[in-house]
């Protein structure tokens, strides 16, 4: 499985973004696709999933302002950003996971740079 992001860029406060990810391959029906993001000193941090049924959870911080949309034809993931913030500055990176009855498996696509500034 291969995932490719798409739709990172600089933007300034207040303004919006959307990144899409697209998998591809043999994709196991049993899925969530989500984002994750990391800044400088750091850990990854959970932005957005959603699961293959269409349930979404969202980090406290983004809620009311990110929204995560999947169209399971073209296994891709969206991440609509609006109302953007400095601290929303981050590499952002797309996720698969696949959900196995005892385990799980991660894909990853490659991060895509997403920068609020003035």
């Amino acid at each position: 499985v291969q995932l490719q992001a798409s739709g990172g860029g600089l933007v300034q406060p207040g303004g919006s973004l959307r990144l899409s990810c697209a998998a591809s391959g043999s994709i196991f029906s049993s899925n969530t696709m989500g984002w994750y993001r990391r800044t400088p000193g750091k850990q990854r941090e959970l932005v957005a999933v959603i699961t293959s049924g269409g349930s979404t959870n969202y980090v406290d911080s983004v809620k009311g302002r990110f929204t995560i949309s999947r169209d399971n034809a073209q296994s891709t993931v969206y991440l609509q950003m609006n109302s953007l913030k400095p601290e929303d500055t981050a590499v952002y990176y797309c996720n698969l996971r696949e959900l196995h009855i005892t385990w799980s498996l991660n894909y990853w696509g490659q991060g895509t740079q997403v920068t609020v500034s003035s």
